[in-house]
C-alpha cells in the first residue's frame, strides 16, 4: 500500500533536495563545459605536449569512476593541511572534472568537423587563435553537437546521485534518510525514481528532437 500521508510529508524535503541536485548538476555541467573547451583545444593543438596533456586528462577522468573521484577530492584537502571541503564544493568539483572529460570529447568531434579553411581565413584577417576558437569554431561545434551535449547533461544528472556519499543532502540522500526513518523503502525509492524520470525524460526527448532537427537541416 502507498502511504499518502507519508508521501505528502516527504514532498517539501524532496523539493529542497531536488533543488540541490539540480544546482550541483547544472554547476558541474557549466564548469565542465569550460574545462572541456580548454581540454579539446589542447587535444587539437599543434604542440605534442599539449595534445598528450589533454589526452591524459581525458584518460584519467573517464577511466576512474566518479564515485572514486568524489571520495578522493573530498578527503584529499585534509591530507595537505587544507580546510575540509564542504560536500557541495566537493560534489561540484568532482562533477565538473568528470563531465569536462566527456564534454571535451564531444566538442573535439564538433571542432574537427569544421572546415579548416574558416580558421585559416580568420587568421589571415588578423584574428588571434583564442578569438577564432571562441567566435568562429566553438559556436559551430556546439550547434552540431547540441544533442550529444544534452544527453551528457542527462547522464550527469543521473550520476549526481553519487554525491550523497560525501553527505550532501541531494535527492538520493534524502530518500535514503526517509526510508531509514519509517522503513518504507520501496515507496521512497519509487518516488525517487519517478522524480529522476520527470527530470530526465523531457531532457532526453528534447535531445532527440534536436538531433532530428539537425539531421533535417543538414539533409
Amino acid at each position: 500500500m502507498f502511504d499518502w500521508p507519508t508521501f505528502l510529508f516527504s514532498l517539501p524535503l524532496l523539493g529542497k533536495a531536488l533543488l540541490i541536485t539540480l544546482q550541483t548538476s547544472l554547476l558541474g555541467n557549466a564548469f565542465g563545459f569550460v574545462i572541456a573547451i580548454l581540454i579539446s583545444s589542447m587535444q587539437l593543438a599543434k604542440m605534442p605536449l599539449l595534445r598528450r596533456l589533454g589526452g591524459s586528462y581525458i584518460f584519467i577522468f573517464r577511466g576512474v569512476p566518479l564515485l572514486v573521484q568524489l571520495l578522493v577530492i573530498y578527503y584529499l584537502a585534509p591530507m595537505f593541511g587544507l580546510p575540509n571541503l564542504s560536500p557541495m564544493v566537493a560534489a561540484v568539483m568532482a562533477l565538473s572534472l568528470c563531465s569536462g572529460a566527456y564534454i571535451a570529447e564531444i566538442l573535439r568531434g564538433g571542432l574537427m568537423a569544421i572546415p579548416s579553411g574558416q580558421s585559416e581565413a580568420a587568421h589571415l584577417l588578423g584574428m588571434s587563435r583564442p578569438a577564432i576558437l571562441l567566435r568562429i569554431e566553438l559556436p559551430q561545434a556546439v550547434q552540431s553537437t547540441l544533442p550529444s551535449l544534452v544527453n551528457e547533461l542527462v547522464l550527469l544528472i543521473k550520476a549526481s546521485a553519487l554525491v550523497s556519499v560525501v553527505g550532501l543532502a541531494d535527492l538520493t540522500r534524502v530518500a535514503q534518510n526517509l526510508a531509514s526513518s519509517d522503513y518504507l523503502f520501496f515507496q521512497h525509492y519509487l518516488v525517487l525514481a519517478g522524480i529522476y524520470c520527470l527530470i530526465n525524460i523531457p531532457l532526453t526527448m528534447f535531445g532527440r528532437r534536436l538531433e532530428r532537427h539537425l539531421e533535417r537541416s543538414l539533409a
